[in-house]
């Protein structure tokens, strides 16, 4: 479980990150939602055109307090407080869609987003023929929750629209790491979906609609419902989290050298890490507190302190040994021990009942945004992966790596500068 202490960012602590509108960029293609939305595929593409704005409603169902702003610089739901429900869910693009389908793919789901997270329904126009999903009033009487809505694109996405040229060298699949236990079927993806809320209804809700709006064109891979604490910080170990982190904002993409659609985007690595909890609840305090490096009850280091007081990783005993064991996960975690790697840590708990051997299948849906997942997320994992103290007590079932697109303007959607560059 890379970076549940040093390294590893809370995004939450950026509570205040607004989300404005940028301009568009500059000799932009443009193509019209109708068309896309009428499936006109790559010869829309070249067709050129205006994307006119979306008509914006209101039916008096949200308060300002429930409603995140899905425009902005970045897309809502990275620097967003976390919500108390999350679905994170990956689909894979279908054989006949090509480049122009998966826009029109994108700019339905973006449509759909400015008005769910808007506490309004999805037009009917979205809908696939033959649906009366718009009358069903699933989501009348529920305000929007603070829902956000994030949109990824895994490596394959590049490959199935031909854009293979344009993905990013950073957007390479993760190596393989020692002792994992990865399930393909529950790994990576073409495209992915987080959805964010503080009403699970609302975040199964719109996991619905967007399956449903990729009719014909994706599949759902796997998806995922997580949870967090009350107080938002403490794990199904017990572990506070977000301990002596960097600033959130650095996982955002910006400079020369970041392609228009990345402006204002990041990567994210999402690993489902299921917690060993029977055996981990066995153990003395003590030892707990020496895999981890920090005391339980107020997240000090074992060096002494409160819990914002910096690990001293020289401190020892009067008879030599190190104060903070060589494996403990806060030594092995921490950016002095990774050349100053770091991420910005947004995780989630699940806990999805009992396995076959009556075990619980509960644990750690571990999201880790990042500039560079191979000076970020890679580097940290193999370190951790050669002897971290945790790792015995920790087994990892999933992996997966995104880019995530910076945010969109009224009248665009997501990914729109790479898909109509």
């Amino acid at each position: 479980m890379p970076a549940a202490d040093e390294g590893v960012a809370d995004a939450d602590a950026d509570a205040s990150a607004g989300q404005t509108g940028r301009p568009a960029t500059a000799g932009r293609r443009r193509v019209s939602r109708r068309t896309l939305l009428a499936g006109g595929g790559l010869a829309a593409l070249a067709g050129g055109g205006t994307v006119t704005a979306a008509a914006l409603r209101s039916d008096g169902r949200a308060t300002a307090s429930a409603v995140i702003p899905f425009h902005g610089p970045h897309q809502a739901g990275i620097l967003t407080p976390r919500q108390q429900h999350v679905r994170l869910a990956a689909f894979d693009l279908g054989n006949r869609t090509d480049r122009g389908r998966a826009a029109a793919l994108l700019l339905r789901w973006t449509s759909a987003a400015e008005h769910l997270t808007r506490g309004e329904a999805v037009p009917a126009e979205l809908e696939p023929p033959g649906s009366r999903a718009a009358e069903t009033g699933a989501l009348d009487g529920s305000a929007p929750a603070r829902l956000t809505v994030t949109f990824g694109l895994g490596p394959t996405f590049f490959d199935r629209t031909g854009l293979t040229a344009a993905r990013p060298a950073t957007l390479a699949p993760l190596p393989s790491f020692p002792e994992d236990q990865l399930d393909p079927a529950r790994s990576d993806g073409d495209l992915l979906v987080q959805i964010g809320a503080d009403d699970a209804f609302v975040t199964a809700h719109v996991l619905r609609t967007l399956q449903r709006l990729a009719h014909g064109e994706a599949k759902l891979r796997w998806a995922m419902t997580g949870f967090t604490a009350a107080d938002g910080r403490r794990n199904l170990m017990g572990q506070i989290d977000g301990t002596n982190n960097p600033e959130p904002a650095r996982a955002l993409l910006n400079g020369p050298d970041v392609p228009p659609w990345l402006e204002g985007g990041s990567y994210v690595v999402i690993r489902r890490i299921r917690m060993l909890l029977d055996h981990w609840d066995t153990l003395p305090p003590t030892h707990r507190e020496q895999v981890l490096g920090r005391r339980a009850a107020d997240g000090a280091p074992l060096t002494g302190g409160t819990e914002r007081t910096p690990v001293d990783l020289a401190a020892a005993r009067p008879d030599g040994v190190p104060v903070i064991a060589a494996n403990a996960h806060i030594r092995l975690a921490a950016p002095a021990s990774n050349h100053g790697a770091t991420m910005v840590r947004r995780s989630w708990s699940f806990h999805d009942g009992l396995r076959a051997d009556g075990t619980p299948d509960a644990g750690l849906l571990f999201m880790a945004w990042q500039s560079d997942p191979r000076t970020g997320f890679i580097p940290v994992q193999q370190r951790l992966s050669r002897g971290d103290a945790l790792a015995r007590y920790l087994v990892h079932e999933t992996s997966a790596l995104f880019a995530v697109p910076g945010g969109t303007r009224p009248g665009g959607y997501v990914a729109q500068a790479l898909l109509e560059g």
